[in-house]
Formats: structure tokens, sequence, C-alpha cells
């Protein structure tokens, strides 16, 4: 049996990556690690000139059964080094990125931050003033922690995946996609990745925002629009996605953001 993970979930974080893991769990063709995130192509302690790919491995079970293995770190898009030591690895492999409005997203990531107590910023401040604190320390924990801006330029991100794989190993699909019609984005991503259909599953989401009933302000909104508007238009054109529907993209800048929170 090849060992190799050959179906990747590279993006993004609060994109509905940890339903698309639960859902890939319940394909009989698939064999997923025994965490959703294995953190090992953006574990920066790896020398990477000799990777122990066998730590990797070690995630997965034992067993004589023919599967394809998975994996679900939504940072590697994002992470700088990840994506060409996961060609590295595995220049066959298939990646699945979703992608969800750059204003949404960074919202859902820093409730998440306040929610377990790693965030002493409002969500004015942290989109502000606390993008220094990473400033000078690339590849550090605060760009794991604080990033809620720069996560939502996707236009590198897919630039990126697009120089290291062809197109045909790529997809591009928008989060609300999964949420609203799981049935086909399943069915999509079992063609994607050369399987039989998936079963019926139930209809889920995992990891919903730990603080619900808010949204940014007005004047944050906008500010972050002003911000992503042009990166995201370019973005969601190369990935092929339709994402009129996004707060960010909204004509005269008047759509509620609640509706994607």
């Amino acid at each position: 049996m090849n060992q190799k993970v050959g179906l990747f979930v590279a993006g993004v974080q609060k994109a509905g990556t940890t339903s698309l893991d639960a859902y890939l769990r319940m394909h009989p063709s698939l064999c997923g690690p025994i965490i959703k995130e294995t953190h090992f192509f953006d574990d920066e302690s790896i020398a990477w000139n000799s990777p122990p790919y066998e730590r990797l491995h070690g995630f997965y079970p034992s067993s004589g059964k023919r599967a394809l293995r998975f994996e679900a770190t939504p940072v590697s898009s994002f992470w700088g080094p990840s994506m060409a030591r996961i060609r590295r690895y595995n220049p066959g492999a298939r990646i699945v990125i979703l992608l969800r409005d750059p204003i949404a997203r960074a919202w859902s990531h820093w409730s998440m931050e306040v929610h377990r107590g790693a965030e002493r910023f409002s969500f004015s401040e942290a989109i502000t003033v606390g993008r220094g604190r990473f400033a000078a320390a690339p590849l550090g924990p605060e760009w794991r922690d604080y990033s809620y801006v720069e996560r939502g330029f996707y236009l590198a991100q897919i630039r990126r995946a697009l120089l290291l794989f062809p197109h045909s190993q790529l997809l591009f699909l928008d989060s609300r996609s999964l949420a609203e019609d799981a049935t086909g984005t399943l069915a999509r991503i079992a063609a994607f990745a050369g399987i039989e259909p998936f079963p019926n599953v139930p209809e889920m989401r995992a990891m919903p925002n730990p603080r619900p009933g808010g949204g940014p302000s007005a004047r944050d909104t906008a500010l972050l629009r002003a911000l992503f508007a042009d990166d995201t238009r370019e973005a969601v054109a190369l990935a092929g996605i339709d994402a009129r529907h996004w707060p960010t993209l909204a004509d005269g800048g008047d759509r509620d953001i609640s509706t994607e929170l």
C-alpha cells in the first residue's frame, strides 16, 4: 500500500475545513490521521533538507486496507513554505482549498482566539494596531494566532498553489457550497480525488463561531473591504469560484456581513 498522503485540505482556516475533515472520514475509501491537523508541513523545527516523513505517516493507522490517505491542516496554503514542501513530498497530490469571504473569515478567526483566551484586543484593535505584533517575526507564532487580515489575502496563496501544482490537481471551493450543498460539493470532491461517490452523510457544521450574535462594526467592515476588495476580486477569478455574495465584493458596500458569519 502506498503510504503517501494523496489528498490535502490546505486551506483556508475558518472556512469549513473541520466539517470537511469530518465528511472525508465518512468515506470508506479515505483514511484520515488520528488528529485533524498534523501540522507537519508547517513545522519549522524540522530539518527540511531531510524531512522525517515517517513522523507524518505515524499519524495514520497501519492496516492492510487500501485507502487514499488525506490530511487537513488549513494553515498550509497561507504558510509560505508549506505548499512547496507538500509538492516535494508528493508531486501528484491533490489539493482542496476552501475559500471564504475574507471579512467574515477574519471575524471568525478573531472570535476563536478570544474564546480560547489568546486575544486581548478588540476586533478593531486587532485589525489595525494589532497587525504590528508579527511584522518583525516572519513564521513566528504570532502569524498563526493573529493573522486575521493577512490570511485573507488569497491571491498570493492561489498563485503559489498554481505555480507548484497543475490546475488539474487543485480544487478551489467557496465554503458556502459545503455548508449549503454538502452532497453536491462532496460529489465534486470525490470526482476530483478519483474515488467513488460519498455514501449518504448527515449535514453538519463543525466548529461554528463560538461567539454568535455579533459581527464587525460598519467602520471595521469598510476598512477591511478597502483592504481586501482588489485582491479578492482577482483571487476568486483565478480560482474560478462565484463569490458575488461575499460582503467584500458587495456593490456599493451595503451587504450585511452577518449573512456570512
